[in-house]
């Protein structure tokens, strides 16, 4: 017994120290260097609140622009960096070294320089003297030997690649050749410009990453995340399977608030393995199952890893719009994650745990479901029109009346909570395992979901920046923290309202130091990911990797994506979330918009955005740099490899929708009402749900090679209905290039054109590309080519362009002087894609009845010998 319990302490040593050597730092020092290390952790994050607020502007003082924002923010994660991540294994964990102090007062003064001498760079642009350059040399290697503390070699070995690939260009072979640039160049370009490490990935670090982390370090010490695991097990624990379902809803709540899949598989993973294993899994897939729902947390609104807020600055779009295209893929995918578990259990004939829960009808429960359903639905609607039509009538007084509002409703929420237990957290270990009841353990957290409520308020309804959604959102989570204590004590009666203040204080100051410790990482990776970013517009790189995936590609669209695919996987393995999304947004997005033009495919760029950044996110999974999967099978006890293989078996849905979505944008929701986006989430779901039967090689019974192959076609059919109805009826006329003007007014306005042009790239050299022409209004066709800005001329049967009008639709969609239109086409009236879904349906249905009369024979068999 004695030596069960040194190997749980054993391990739990080893997790905390996995999660610290990752996310927060393993080094903990003891007395005044302690002290100092949480104090300046705290102060990061109220440095960080202060310029997210209204304060600065109200206060007269305090101001800073984005430079030097990003300045400061830099130079508290270089310094808690070197402070709280040891240089070596065998560097002292409970003190800081004098070198590491010195190393962190030089990379604080290199990062700070920026906002020491802002006015004196300023006057000189492009000019840097010996001592900017001096500093700047410094200050990237300080950067890149930080970067090796806290994340790892991966990173600084694609850092340093592309700093030598900018010095060394002239000396490069063939393809990869270019002019190179000087030091001076390089240094000014990369640290005393917003180009390189001081760029819009670490601007969107400092705006808005560091206050979601830290919303979701403080709702975690709050209490929310045990509130997450135990309503997850209440509510799912005693199915088949129950265990396995529970981590992967937990996982995915904890997700939502999260920003590192390690942190996430460790926090739910502790608890949610050994009950996995408890009814039939095994080691590697209980681990497998918690590494891919927490990677999966990585893909989930609002946070997204804080590539979300990435998105937003590099894709141009609004950040609700950002949330509203990466939903559906990111919901059917743990739907299926959560069938696959199903199927699994199935297969192995699992039970669930024992249910806590009194018995009730099948009835009572779908009543319950849907009463507590059509409620949550009403109080919605009542809040949104409610608050809609106050707003006018309270006017300026309208955010006083619903804090005051909002504070009533918090006291009632506490007030129901007091009136059931406190939820513990139980040992997973333990010999006997008892499910909490649902509805105690729903009603006594009910509160954490307001400051949630506020943040998706804020970011949907009022329409503020994420930043200031994410501030008040941490404004009112704090005020839970202080209050929720001495508030849940009174109506208990048992309070002490000095010693529960008094430990609400400690939780804040627990969850300011959490967060700017969980921020150190993320960081420390959007700067060296900015040396990248810098590398690639300073020497041009993306030209010259589109050009080996085309060569390599031989023109093949399908290959051009599986190529992207890999590299993506490669670039991203060994990666933080954040660092993985810069560096393949910046290397690969360009790569395939401008050969998917070339080769006809014309896609959103938030399409192309998702699809590298599944592939990146998929590298935490993916053996043998996957960090996930070691940090899960360091709980399980299993072997790391084979669970990183589990668990990329398990995500292979996740690797098929980048695919899926790239060429039906409807799974992104884009141009489709709310009938069509519900139609199409029903639709994919049930298309996900068939496509992990056919990967699990299971549904009612085990299938028959035949009938994977079916599902296999049937899940295709229903994703993409579009190929089939291609190859039926061509979706396009082909209309001569000369009669241009004419097509126009064969379509209606605001639909669309594919063109093909011939013309010269922006360096001189032959270029054939699709463009995607939205037709404009007007009563006749000159009307409509005067609205779209193009000038076109007859130049014996050829249709070439003559001229684009400044600012004009046509000039920025691509048009440009001397470009010859090859091919013209418009959309043609046909039947509707969606007729596809039909025969898949019925196939469907087919398979389906085969499997169930073949399960119910097997059954009759099994009675009979019984």
């Amino acid at each position: 017994m004695s030596k069960d319990n040194h190997k749980a302490g054993t391990q739990a040593v080893d997790l905390d120290e996995l999660v610290a050597a990752s996310d927060t730092g393993s080094r903990a020092p003891q007395g005044f260097p302690g002290k100092l290390l949480v104090s300046i952790a705290a102060l990061w994050s109220l440095f960080q609140l202060w310029i997210a607020s209204p304060l600065p502007y109200i206060a007269g003082f305090g101001v800073f622009n984005a430079t030097e924002a990003r300045s400061i923010h830099l130079t508290f994660a270089l310094v808690l960096a070197f402070m709280a991540y040891p240089a070596f294994k065998r560097s002292p964990r409970n003190r800081i070294p004098l070198a590491d102090w010195g190393i962190a007062a030089i990379a604080a003064f290199c990062a700070g320089y920026i906002y020491i001498m802002y006015n004196e760079l300023a006057q000189r642009p492009g000019a840097p003297i010996q001592q900017d350059v001096i500093v700047g040399a410094i200050g990237v290697v300080l950067l890149l030997e930080a970067t090796r503390r806290a994340l790892g070699p991966p990173l600084v070995v694609v850092a340093s690649l592309f700093l030598l690939y900018s010095l060394f260009g002239p000396y490069m072979p063939g393809i990869l050749a270019h002019r190179g640039v000087s030091l001076n160049g390089l240094i000014n370009h990369q640290w005393l410009t917003a180009q390189g490490v001081f760029g819009i990935a670490l601007g969107v670090s400092t705006s808005f990453v560091f206050l979601f982390v830290l919303f979701g370090a403080l709702l975690d010490k709050a209490g929310a995340g045990n509130y997450f695991i135990k309503v997850a097990f209440s509510m799912l624990g005693h199915l088949r399977g129950g265990p396995a379902k529970a981590a992967v809803v937990a996982s995915g709540l904890t997700g939502l608030i999260s920003g590192s899949s390690i942190a996430n598989t460790v926090t739910t993973g502790t608890f949610t393995i050994p009950m996995m294993k408890r009814v039939g899994f095994s080691s590697e897939k209980a681990g497998a199952v918690e590494v891919s729902s927490s990677v999966n947390g990585q893909i989930m609104p609002p946070v997204m890893g804080a590539a979300a807020f990435l998105m937003v600055e590099y894709v141009g779009i609004s950040y609700v719009e950002v949330i509203k295209h990466a939903f559906l893929p990111a919901i059917i995918s743990y739907i299926a994650l959560i069938y696959i578990v199903h199927l699994e259990a199935l297969k192995a004939n699992m039970k669930g745990l024992p249910s806590s829960n009194p018995v009730r009808p099948l009835l009572n429960k779908i009543i319950g479901f849907m009463t507590g359903l059509i409620l949550l639905m009403a109080l919605s609607f009542a809040v949104y029109y409610g608050l809609g039509w106050l707003k006018p009538i309270l006017g300026d007084a309208t955010p006083w009346i619903v804090s005051v509002a909002l504070a009533i409703v918090y006291v009632l929420l506490l007030k129901i909570g007091a009136n059931y237990p406190e939820l513990e957290l139980d040992d997973p270990e333990s010999a006997v395992i008892k499910l909490p009841e649902t509805r105690p353990t729903v009603m006594v957290g009910l509160h954490y979901i307001l400051p949630v409520v506020v943040l998706v308020w804020c970011l949907m309804v009022e329409r503020l920046s994420p930043g200031l959604s994410a501030f008040w959102a941490t404004v009112f989570m704090i005020f839970i923290m202080l209050t929720q204590r001495p508030i849940i004590a009174l109506f208990r009666h048992r309070s002490d309202i000095s010693r529960d203040i008094r430990e609400g204080i400690d939780d804040l100051w627990s969850g300011l130091i959490a967060g700017a410790r969980n921020m150190i990482g993320i960081g420390i990776a959007t700067a060296t990911a900015g040396i990248v970013v810098g590398a690639v517009s300073q020497t041009g790189v993306g030209l010259v990797l589109a050009d080996v995936v085309e060569v390599l590609a031989m023109g093949n669209l399908m290959l051009i994506l599986m190529l992207t695919a890999v590299l993506s996987l490669i670039l991203g393995m060994g990666l933080p979330t954040t660092a993985n999304y810069i560096v393949v947004s910046t290397l690969m997005v360009p790569v395939v918009v401008m050969l998917g033009q070339q080769n006809g495919l014309l896609v959103p760029l938030i399409a192309v955005h998702l699809f590298v950044f599944y592939f990146g996110i998929m590298a935490d999974v993916t053996p043998p740099v996957g960090l996930a999967s070691f940090a899960a099978a360091a709980v399980s006890g299993g072997d790391p490899l084979r669970t990183g293989f589990q668990a990329f078996y398990y995500s292979m849905r996740t690797a098929a929708l980048p695919f899926l979505f790239i060429f039906n944008t409807d799974l992104l929701l884009i141009d489709v009402n709310f009938i069509q986006g519900i139609v199409i989430f029903i639709i994919s779901t049930v298309a996900m749900l068939i496509f992990a039967a056919a990967t699990q090689g299971y549904m009612l019974t085990r299938n028959r090679w035949y009938e994977t192959v079916f599902l296999l076609l049937i899940a295709f059919t229903l994703f993409r209905p579009g190929f089939w109805m291609d190859k039926i009826h061509d979706p396009y006329t082909q209309i001569p290039p000369t009669e241009f003007a004419e097509a126009l007014m064969q379509v209606d306005a605001g639909s669309y054109l594919r063109v093909q042009i011939a013309g010269e790239d922006a360096f001189g050299d032959p270029l054939q590309t699709y463009l995607l022409v939205p037709v404009p209004h007007g009563d006749t066709a000159d009307e409509r080519m005067d609205n779209l800005g193009l000038e076109l001329f007859n130049d014996n049967g050829k249709a070439i362009v003559d001229g684009t009008q400044f600012g004009s639709l046509a000039a920025d969609i691509g048009f440009d002087f001397d470009q010859e239109i090859l091919e013209v086409s418009a959309p043609t009236d046909r039947w509707a894609k969606e007729w596809i879904w039909i025969p898949g349906l019925l196939l469907f249905g087919f398979i389906f009845m085969m499997q169930k009369r073949r399960r119910e024979v097997a059954e009759q068999a099994t009675q009979a010998t019984a």
